[in-house]
């Protein structure tokens, strides 16, 4: 092959490669919002977290009922030699109810506690949600990445193959070197390496979609959507603010400090005497009938070792979830903090590569290509400088996702919609 010839098919597989990592579009594109919405309807972890919900609301009337009322039936005063006569003036049928009615602000107490209990509950059943949502757009975004960069690898192998081709013709005829044979033989290896590796990715990250978005491990993922890049994210005080208003994580926290609260002043009221009223009927065959009216209470006599207790324990419980209250405030600071860090950092980079280093790479294939025209590169230098184009095609593609992923993480975090934040 004339060395003209060469420069030419070489110049023509150049001026294929910026296209290798363009988005590709196909009629079985799954967007983002169909993988949110699938997963908000079909995700079993939340249908649980909604169920537990469910089901401390339906504590909270049990927790402020009145106690079950007693009912009892007697053969009072019977003769053991004659059970059937009613000649004593003792001897009655006895029908007897009685109803312990708890000191005042008991009920009220408790059912406080169960209300706010309940609604931490709910929150966490919102704050799961939210994190299965961020969870699912972190991997239909790592998937969007992969696919973007097995379409620049593949592209990279059709080119080190064509290299490889162009290398043994010139091998053939006396003008070119074995070493570059073999050096694009051993490039397309490693390529074919790294896809198969990515590839193997992509089936697990598919996997894991489907499994959040309820749908059955094998089901088939089509093409996934990657959105430009956002705006700048507010500084973290503002971020942190938007939290404390919106995530429901903190105010679950606030809840449980409000219902151990409740439980504290409940135990309090523990050694307060319960009240307990009866009345009875006796009907007497033979004489007038006869009824009891009772009234009792119950003596906290065992105070020491159980009033009071738990009255220190409800304390400690009050405490601790004071305590852990405000480590989950500690805690969303830190994280909006490290997110926040993360986006700006991929966000500029992004741009970096976008506005800088890539068009700069390309300038270098280009200034390679001259080079190599009048014979001072070879042209596997400027194979390399391509491969190294592709790598930063890649790069940036990466560097997108990855910015998409940490503000889905922000947006979770805030307790913000999609975008809510920006």
């Amino acid at each position: 092959m004339k060395p003209v010839a060469v420069t030419v098919f070489v110049a023509n597989l150049l001026a294929s490669a910026p296209a290798l990592g363009q988005d590709r579009r196909s009629s079985d594109t799954l967007s983002l919002a169909q993988a949110v919405t699938q997963a908000r309807t079909a995700n079993p972890m939340l249908r649980a977290t909604r169920l537990r919900a469910d089901a401390a609301w339906e504590r909270v009337p049990q927790a402020g009922a009145l106690p079950d009322p007693e009912l009892s039936f007697g053969l009072m005063n019977r003769m053991v030699g004659s059970l059937r006569s009613t000649m004593d003036p003792m001897t009655m049928n006895q029908l007897q109810v009685n109803q312990m009615l708890p000191w005042p602000g008991k009920l009220a107490f408790a059912k406080n506690r169960a209300e706010r209990l309940a609604q931490a509950d709910q929150l966490d059943a919102e704050d799961a949600e939210l994190m299965v949502v961020a969870r699912v757009k972190s991997v239909y975004y790592e998937l969007a990445y992969i696919d973007r960069a097995l379409a620049i690898m593949a592209g990279s192998r059709d080119l080190l193959r064509d290299f490889a081709q162009v290398s043994q013709t010139m091998y053939a005829v006396g003008s070119g070197l074995q070493q570059d044979v073999l050096q694009a033989q051993v490039a397309v290896a490693r390529m074919t390496e790294e896809i198969t590796v990515m590839q193997q990715e992509r089936v697990a990250m598919a996997a894991r979609l489907n499994a959040l978005m309820g749908r059955d491990a094998t089901t088939s993922v089509g093409e996934l959507e990657l959105s430009p890049l956002g705006a700048e994210l507010p500084e973290v005080d503002t971020l942190m603010a938007l939290a404390v208003a919106r995530r429901p994580r903190l105010q679950a926290a606030r809840e449980r400090v409000q219902a151990a609260e409740a439980a504290y002043r409940l135990a309090r009221r523990e050694l307060y005497p319960d009240l307990m009223l009866g009345a009875s009927y006796g009907q007497r065959p033979a004489f007038d009938d006869m009824a009891s009216l009772m009234v009792g209470i119950r003596i906290p006599l065992w105070a020491r070792s159980r009033q009071l207790p738990m009255r220190k324990e409800l304390q400690a419980m009050h405490a601790m979830a004071d305590a852990e209250a405000r480590d989950v405030y500690n805690e969303t600071y830190a994280e909006l903090a490290e997110l926040r860090a993360g986006a700006m950092r991929s966000l500029n980079l992004a741009r970096l590569y976008a506005t800088a280093i890539e068009p700069q790479a390309r300038a270098s294939v280009e200034a390679a290509l001259a080079a190599y025209r009048v014979g001072r590169v070879d042209y596997m230098s400027l194979v390399e400088n391509q491969m190294t184009v592709n790598r930063y095609a890649t790069e940036s593609v990466r560097l997108v996702a990855a910015y998409h992923q940490a503000m889905a993480e922000v947006e979770a975090v805030v307790g913000a919609e999609p975008g809510g934040v920006r």
